[in-house]
Formats: structure tokens, C-alpha cells, sequence
């Protein structure tokens, strides 16, 4: 499987573009806005974008996946329904950030904990980390040893919990519950930001090392 980064609105939020050599299926994870870019990148590796799958319903995250879908005839998977009520904001988001008009839609499939997203010949776990917002998904393709976080875990932070029905106490339960498991090893994709790896996040992140929750 193939990653391409594509950072995109202005908080630079990563685009995950995932490939299956195989079938040269696609997905795009978080198009939140610069979609001619992100259909640049995805023109660039001869793949066919085959859905469209949402961490969370943050505005640089989702702020055109609706369009983005309806540009490639394709459905669009995540997150958890926990989040719609973000989603239904887009549109007065949009004009107090000016990110222009943007639409509230309904995801075709909303996702639980345990779910597996299918693209190509591609299976990805679905693991729900909620605390940055209630309905947070992490996509994890096992095999690569990749998981792409959104704004749960950073190099060297983790997400913020001061939006509504945020929550420090159970982001920090997500990061160790959910994700440790997973492996030292995985790499991840942050929604901002460079890459990097459970295993150095729990020897080194201020916040979810082990020796910061006294491990």
C-alpha cells in the first residue's frame, strides 16, 4: 500500500491518500479543502478514488469532503456518529473561519469501534478515540503497520479537548487503550504535522509517555 501526504486548507491538515497497488483503488482520508490538490496528488499515482473516509467532523478535516465525494461519484465512510452534530455546523463554520460555503451532509456510513473500512484489497481497522471530539476514528492498516490519527496524537502532543464535548481524561484513555495496542512499531499520520510512531511517542511525548502517566 502507498502514502501520499497532501497538507491542505489553511491549517495545513494532512490529506491521507492511501493506494492499493494492487487494484489501484483509492482512498482519500480527510479532504478538508484544496481539492484540486488533493486530485493532483491522486491523478499523479493512476489510482481511481474509490471512497472517502473522515477521522472527524473538524472543519479542516471535512470542510469539502461532500464535494470532494460528489466530484469522484463516490460514498463517504466516518466518522462516528458521535460527530455529526460537528458536521451539521459546516456551513456557518465556513463563513466565520472564510472558508466560503460550505454543506452539511449525512455520511453514508457512520463508524463503530471494531468496524473494518474495505477499499481495493485493502482492509482498515476502525478503532473510535474519543476526547478530541466525541466521534474521533482512527483508520489502522495492520499489515503496513500504519494508522492514520487525525487530531488524536501528534509528534510530541496530542489533541486539544477545549471544544465542545471534548474530553482530556478520555483522549488520554483513546491514546493508551486504543492505540498502544496497535504496536511500538506503527507509524502514524497526524492531522498536522510530521509523522512518527507509538513507540517514540510513548518514550518521549510529554503527554502520553510512559513516564508521564506513570508507567
Amino acid at each position: 500500500m502507498k502514502l501520499m501526504i497532501v497538507p491542505v486548507t489553511p491549517f495545513q491538515q494532512n490529506c491521507s491518500i492511501l493506494i492499493d497497488e494492487t487494484s489501484d483503488k483509492a482512498v482519500a482520508i480527510d479532504p478538508g479543502g484544496d481539492l484540486d490538490q488533493i486530485d493532483e496528488a491522486l491523478a499523479s499515482t493512476g489510482a481511481t478514488l474509490e471512497k472517502v473516509l473522515l477521522t472527524h467532523g473538524h472543519i479542516d478535516h471535512c470542510g469539502q469532503a461532500a464535494e470532494f465525494a460528489r466530484r469522484h461519484g463516490v460514498k463517504i465512510e466516518g466518522p462516528h456518529r458521535d460527530d455529526k452534530f460537528w458536521i451539521d455546523q459546516l456551513p456557518e463554520s465556513g463563513k466565520r473561519y472564510g472558508l466560503g460555503n460550505l454543506e452539511a451532509f449525512e455520511s453514508d456510513r457512520w463508524l463503530e469501534q471494531g468496524d473494518t473500512v474495505h477499499f481495493g484489497n485493502v482492509d482498515l481497522q476502525v478503532a473510535h478515540c474519543p476526547g478530541h471530539t466525541p466521534g474521533h476514528v482512527v483508520f489502522f492498516h495492520e499489515p503496513s503497520r500504519l494508522a492514520v490519527v487525525g487530531d488524536v496524537l501528534f509528534q510530541g502532543s496530542i489533541g486539544r479537548t477545549d471544544f465542545p464535548r471534548g474530553n482530556h481524561q478520555q483522549l488520554l484513555d483513546s491514546i493508551v487503550q486504543r492505540l498502544w495496542p496497535m504496536g511500538d512499531d506503527v507509524a502514524f499520520v497526524p492531522g498536522h504535522g510530521p509523522m512518527s510512531t507509538f513507540g517514540d511517542e510513548r518514550q518521549s511525548n510529554p503527554f502520553v509517555s510512559d513516564e508521564a502517566l506513570g508507567g
